[in-house]
């Protein structure tokens, strides 16, 4: 199917240099009055309100554990081949799908889990519009807000998320233009209850008939535009009796060749989603956790020195913990991890968005004392030197 569909796209490439000629025998290379476009002429127009862009990040990546080196390789880090744009004057459509995750069905959704987004949204007045199909869980912070080619690593919770969910959603934009709200009703999960907790699901859990996620979202903007949010709440019905609460704040600052962005992220899952709460346990105990609770911090400052040379740094915490914990003598935090990543940015096209860059990516994973001694987790350190490039290529 994508390579029908990349098929088609060459088709829209050609038509373009050639379809729009007058086709007649004059010339050395005639083209023959039997060859048509598949693409009818009246309908040649759309294709002037569509983008297909191939959001590019390669690099060549060396990775170290514990200080020492574990290899090196050049690699495709990302490749979303994404198209939208409008096939109507009330109606656009957005797709994007990952070359870089294997293309395996969600047994929930039915659709690719490599596949990110694949609606259509339809304005119902110039303020207001419906959404319906998979799209982005609109949680608020602004990390997951970037296009994915310009985060080089997640924190810990996004990481571990079903970011990209079926449903619908419907968002309205006051008169003031400085206030937004959305509100989304999407599948919890990609996966079936089954499927994604398998054998580690807890005695006494059941799955739900509805594994529906409510998403709330506000968006404002301040002071001229120079502070914005982001804020959400969702509530996941995972399972019967088995919910997740989560909280997204996301706070943007912009002076005149700086921004400063600052994300809290706060989940309290009734069974844990995330699982990493569950893997640090699983030396003792064979089922998921329950009463996991995540809190994260995310920081990332730009500072552009140059119209060409632009300086960044990332500084993130994750902070895992359990409530749940039958040993009521135990503390409930298992441990944190943080991150570190200052880059370089070099940008040497005015008119394409293209970047040159250079990484390290430090992270630390640090548990307490308790869930050394219980559960015989260690300390470690990972890091990655990156050099690549950063470019949504807009072909068409």
């Amino acid at each position: 199917m994508k390579k029908i569909f990349l098929l088609l796209v060459v088709c829209f490439v050609v038509n373009l240099t050639f379809g729009q000629e007058k086709q007649t025998n004059e010339g050395v290379f005639p083209f023959p009055d039997s060859l048509r476009s598949i693409i009818p002429v009246k309908k040649q127009s759309l294709l002037r309100d569509v983008d297909v862009i191939f959001n590019t990040r390669v690099a060549l990546n060396s990775g170290f554990l514990d200080g020492s080196h574990t290899g090196s390789k050049f690699n495709y880090d990302q490749l979303r081949l994404e198209i939208k744009g409008k096939i109507h004057d009330k109606v656009s459509f957005r797709f994007r799908d990952r070359y870089t995750r294997e293309p395996v069905p969600g047994n929930l959704d039915n659709i690719s889990r490599s596949v990110d987004m694949a609606f259509l949204k339809v304005d119902l007045s110039p303020r207001t519009n419906f959404t319906f199909g998979k799209m982005c869980a609109d949680w608020g912070g602004y990390e997951f807000d970037f296009n994915p080619i310009d985060i080089l690593t997640y924190n810990d919770m996004i990481e571990n998320s079903d970011n990209f969910l079926v449903g619908a959603g419907i968002a309205h934009t006051f008169a003031d233009n400085k206030n937004s709200l959305s509100f989304q009703v999407l599948n919890s999960r990609t996966k079936t209850f089954e499927e994604q907790y398998g054998n580690a699901i807890p005695p006494g859990i059941t799955a739900s008939k509805t594994p529906f996620a409510f998403v709330a979202n506000w968006r404002s903007s301040f002071f001229k535009g120079k502070l914005e949010t982001t804020y959400s709440y969702s509530f996941f019905n995972e399972a019967k009796n088995a919910h997740m609460n989560y909280i997204a704040l996301g706070n943007k600052f912009t002076a005149k060749n700086f921004v400063l962005y600052y994300d809290f992220q706060y989940s309290k899952e009734n069974i844990d989603r995330k699982g990493i709460v569950s893997n640090i346990i699983n030396s003792k105990y064979q089922y998921a956790a329950q009463d996991a609770v995540y809190l994260e911090n995310w920081l990332r400052a730009e500072y552009l020195v140059t119209p060409k040379v632009n300086l960044l740094l990332t500084v993130m915490n994750s902070n895992h913990s359990w409530k749940g914990n039958p040993d009521p003598k135990a503390t409930s935090k298992l441990g944190s991890s943080y991150g570190l990543i200052p880059t370089i940015q070099y940008m040497p096209f005015k008119d394409m968005n293209l970047k040159f860059y250079m990484a390290y990516t430090a992270r630390k994973y640090d548990f307490t004392k308790y869930a050394e001694t219980t559960f015989g987790v260690k300390d470690y350190t990972t890091g990655l030197l990156s050099f690549g490039f950063i470019a949504p290529l807009l072909v068409l």
